[in-house]
């Protein structure tokens, strides 16, 4: 039932273009932020951060409701930022998302400040947030633990008439948890208000427009925002495109047949590397029979857990989002096959963000409560049903758990959908697509483009989620942009390598 980050994303935009009013500007922010060192933020997250860069943490308060600017009550969202000892013509700020929904901007900063190159840590503070309800913002947490562990266990394709109750119930129960602790404050949780956020670090940082990198969800974040503020926009980098004018069944559908598509290409590297590759020479078939023996007789891995067939599958979902991790997927799936399933749950557990513990972060609550409260038109229960069905002939290993969006389906809070219009009077934004891309589909790369307006496609023939920095070919191509302003030629292509 959870599947997978960014695609969890079920959108259903508001065809409209908004304008940004006055009543909805960033409050006032003359004090900027105030920053105190946290090298301690970055060895959590890098263990060694480079000795050449300081890290510093603040928090820029912001109206808990846009919609009631003045007057009403405020949260605070958290910010890090890394720049570089020996920066030279600094162009200041270049915000950065990690997309999700759910994921930290903090961690994406100390990350990127060791994985940049040097040509745009120089030229620029990397400063990540939190986003509200996510990490060291305030969070929302209405999930226990053993919801999330019984919601990544469970079959992924209920196929009787008692397993597919059970899995509606427990979505039921997840989202009445939410409805719950929270009420009619979950609406508070969309993108929309998340993207006005962002307007008020930009004053708070001083930055007169903005410089962004957002992947994934972050794309959608500053698709938004482009829509909301155009002429504050300096220059976009969306990376893993979101198409904010899909619907929730051609959005989900869309990712099932990116997941597939993806997998295809893992089993054809199996096939073709063979002795890189346990699982060869047809890895579908044995993840196909690991999923299978995993509802008849999980293996237990070193703490007693079961590695029941949906752990399996999102070990699978987990290692797709990088081609480094496709010797993982097939050694994980031949251990498991032989008895052993310690690797097929840390590959999944790393993707869930469970500790050995059994404690999870709130990236999945977060991932939740945003995607529910964005999505305006969620099919009930019953045509979800229909789709899994379906979904499964055109999409056996990932179509049933793609259309169960259970949760949603049963959401107890207000919706609060996204604006999907043109970015009228913005500058040239670089939309990034990688064809393999199994998260973000490539074909929602153009259509974002198309819908801004102002949209750029930069094209990787690679594999994986994401592109930036992957390659020279697409580092040069970013950085010209980002530092320069100079935008790709039309149909720019970069190669895999």
């Amino acid at each position: 039932m959870v599947l997978a980050l960014a695609g969890c994303v079920s959108p259903n935009g508001q065809w409209s273009t908004p304008v940004a009013d006055k009543a909805r500007a960033p409050l006032a922010a003359a004090g900027g932020v105030k920053w105190r060192p946290c090298p301690d933020v970055a060895k959590a997250s890098l263990g060694r951060p480079p000795a050449n860069v300081t890290y510093e943490c603040g928090t820029v308060n912001v109206p808990r409701d846009w919609a009631k600017p003045n007057g009403g009550k405020q949260l605070g969202v958290a910010l890090l930022r890394a720049r570089a000892t020996h920066q030279t013509n600094r162009i200041g700020s270049l915000l950065v998302n990690p997309g999700g929904p759910g994921g930290s901007g903090v961690e994406l900063a100390t990350y990127l400040s060791a994985g940049l190159p040097a040509e745009t840590t120089q030229r620029f503070d990397i400063v990540g947030f939190d986003p509200r309800g996510v990490g060291r913002s305030e969070q929302v947490k209405c999930f226990s633990d053993a919801q999330l562990d019984a919601s990544f266990g469970a079959d992924p394709d209920p196929v009787s008439p008692a397993d597919f109750d059970k899995a509606v119930t427990l979505g039921r129960t997840m989202a009445q948890s939410c409805g719950d602790k929270y009420g009619d404050d979950l609406r508070l949780f969309s993108t929309e208000q998340a993207a006005r956020d962002m307007d008020a670090i930009r004053a708070a940082l001083g930055e007169q427009k903005l410089t962004y990198l957002g992947y994934s969800y972050g794309t959608l974040l500053g698709a938004v925002y482009a829509q909301l503020f155009p002429t504050r926009v300096r220059a976009f980098v969306l990376d893993g495109a979101i198409d904010p004018t899909l619907g929730s069944v051609a959005g989900a559908e869309s990712q099932a047949k990116g997941f597939e598509r993806a997998f295809d290409n893992f089993a054809a590297w199996c096939r073709d590397n063979a002795g890189k590759c346990p699982i060869a020479p047809d890895a579908r078939a044995a993840v196909t029979s690991a999923i299978d023996s995993a509802r008849r007789s999980p293996v237990r891995g070193p703490d007693g857990r079961a590695a029941t067939a949906g752990w399996v599958q999102t070990a699978v979902i987990a290692s797709l989002y990088s081609q480094e991790q496709w010797i993982q997927l097939a050694t994980a799936i031949d251990n498991l096959r032989k008895g052993n399933a310690a690797s097929v749950l840390r590959l999944a557990d790393s993707y869930a963000e469970r500790n050995p513990r059994g404690q999870y972060s709130n990236l999945f609550d977060a991932n939740m409560v945003v995607n529910c409260t964005d999505d305006g038109s969620t099919p009930p229960v019953d045509k979800l049903r229909a789709l899994q069905n379906d979904w499964r002939t055109k999409y056996p290993l990932f179509g049933p758990s793609t259309a169960l969006n259970l949760v949603c389906a049963q959401w107890p809070g207000k919706r609060d959908p996204y604006p999907a219009g043109a970015a009228k009077g913005a500058p040239p934004i670089l939309v990034v697509g990688t064809t393999g891309d199994p998260a973000t589909p490539y074909e929602q790369t153009p259509k974002l483009a198309e819908m801004l307006g102002v949209g750029v496609v930069l094209t990787w023939q690679g594999e994986g989620h994401t592109a930036y920095p992957q390659t020279r070919c697409i580092t040069q191509a970013v950085n010209r942009y980002l530092i320069d302003l100079t935008v790709p030629a039309k149909g720019t292509t970069c190669p895999a390598a």
